[in-house]
C-alpha cells in the first residue's frame, strides 16, 4: 500500500502545480478562446488535486505541502509573453500524455473503492481531453513544428557526433579533415532528411487527392457502393453496426463522404522539407564546430562532446520543465543516447584503423 500512497502524494503535487500553471497562463493570455479553455482545464486540475487529497486523508495520510515549481512557471510565462501561447500549450500536451499512463496503471493496480475508480476514470478522460485540446491547438498554428525541429536537431546532433568521434580516432592530428568530413556528412544528411520529408508529404498529398477523386467518382456513378465502402471503413474501426447504419443515413452528398474518409492535409511539402533539413543542419553545428579551431582532434573531441552534451541536456531540460516529465531523467536520457553513439563510433573508428592498418599523422 505504501507505494500507492507515495504515488498519490506525487499525483497530488503534480495536479496542484498544473493548476497553478494553467491558471497563470490563463491570466496572461489575451485570446479569449484560449483563456476560457485554460481556465476550464485549471478548474479540472484543481478537482483532480482534491480527489488525491481525499484519497490520502482516507488512508490516514496528511497531504504533502506543495512547493510550486517557480522555474517552470517563469519559463512558461516568459514564452507566453514573447511568443504565441500555443507554443507553451503544445509542450504541456507531453505532460498530459504521461499522466494518463500513470493514472491508468494506478486504476488497475491500486486498492480503490468503486466510487474512487469511477472518479479516477473521469479524471483519465479529462486528461485525454486536455491532450486532444493541446494537440488541436498546436496543429492550428503549426506549432507542432517546434517539436519536429527539436527531433530533427537531435538527429543531426547525435548522428554527426558519432561521425566526428569515429573520425577523430583515425585523424588524430588533422582536426580540419574531421571538420570537413563531418560537415560533408552533415550536409548530405540534411539534404537526405529534407528531401525525404518533401517526398513524404507530397506523396501523402497525392494519395489523398487520388482517393478523394475516386470517392467523388464512385459517389456519382454508384452512391450505394460508396456508402458501403464508408460502412466497411467504420467496421474496421470496430464501431457497432447500429451506429454505422445511423451514420450512413446521414451522409447526404459526396463532399461529406470525402471529409469523413479522407484526412484533410494542408501541410506544405516545400516548407516541411526546408524545415526538416534546417533543423538537422542546426544540430550538426554543435559537434563539428570545435574541429575547425582546435590544434588536434584529441583537443576538439572533448569540446565537441561538451557542446553536444550541453545542447542535448538543454533540449531535454526545456521539454521536461514544460511537460512535467522528470528533468533529470529526460536530460540524462538524451545525453546518454548521444554519448553512447559517440563512444561506439570512436571504438569502431579505432577498430577500422587497426584492421586496415590506417596510419594518418597529417
Amino acid at each position: 500500500m505504501n507505494k500507492f500512497i507515495e504515488k498519490a502524494k506525487q499525483f497530488y503535487i503534480n495536479e496542484v502545480n498544473d493548476y497553478q500553471l494553467y491558471k497563470t497562463l490563463a491570466e496572461r493570455v489575451s485570446d479569449e478562446y484560449l483563456k476560457e479553455n485554460l481556465l476550464r482545464i485549471a478548474s479540472m486540475e484543481q478537482r483532480h488535486a482534491e480527489f488525491w487529497r481525499r484519497f490520502l486523508e482516507k488512508n490516514g495520510v496528511k497531504p504533502p505541502e506543495v512547493r510550486i515549481k517557480k522555474l517552470r512557471l517563469a519559463i512558461a510565462s516568459f514564452l507566453n509573453k514573447f511568443t504565441n501561447p500555443v507554443i507553451v500549450v503544445s509542450f504541456l500536451e507531453l505532460g498530459e500524455a504521461n499522466s494518463v499512463k500513470e493514472y491508468y496503471e494506478f486504476l488497475k493496480k491500486a486498492p480503490l473503492s468503486e466510487e474512487e475508480k469511477e472518479t479516477l476514470k473521469s479524471i483519465i478522460v479529462d486528461e485525454i481531453q486536455h491532450e486532444t485540446f493541446f494537440a488541436k491547438e498546436a496543429e492550428k498554428l503549426g506549432i507542432s513544428n517546434v517539436r519536429d525541429f527539436v527531433l530533427g536537431m537531435n538527429d543531426g546532433l547525435v548522428e554527426i557526433l558519432g561521425a566526428v568521434t569515429g573520425l577523430s580516432a583515425v585523424y588524430v592530428n588533422n582536426p580540419m579533415m574531421v571538420a570537413i568530413s563531418g560537415s560533408i556528412v552533415g550536409i548530405a544528411g540534411a539534404l537526405s532528411m529534407g528531401i525525404g520529408a518533401y517526398i513524404s508529404v507530397r506523396s501523402q498529398r497525392q494519395v489523398n487527392q487520388a482517393l478523394k477523386e475516386k470517392i467523388e467518382i464512385l459517389f456519382d456513378v454508384a452512391p450505394e457502393k460508396a456508402i458501403e465502402e464508408f460502412k466497411d471503413y467504420l467496421r474496421e474501426l470496430n464501431i457497432p453496426e447500429d451506429v454505422i447504419n445511423e451514420l450512413a443515413k446521414k451522409v447526404k452528398d459526396k463532399k461529406a463522404l470525402v471529409r469523413l474518409l479522407v484526412k484533410e492535409d494542408d501541410e506544405n511539402e516545400l516548407k516541411s522539407g526546408l524545415f526538416t533539413g534546417f533543423a538537422y543542419l542546426f544540430g550538426v553545428l554543435f559537434p563539428v564546430l570545435p574541429y575547425f579551431f582546435a590544434p588536434s582532434s584529441l583537443v576538439a573531441l572533448p569540446l565537441s562532446i561538451l557542446f553536444a552534451g550541453l545542447a542535448l541536456a538543454t533540449v531535454g531540460a526545456f521539454i521536461s520543465l514544460l511537460s512535467g516529465i522528470d528533468i533529470k531523467k529526460k536530460a540524462l536520457e538524451m545525453v546518454v543516447a548521444g554519448f553512447s553513439a559517440a563512444g561506439l563510433s570512436y571504438f569502431f573508428g579505432k577498430a577500422i584503423q587497426a584492421i586496415f592498418g590506417i596510419d594518418v599523422d597529417v
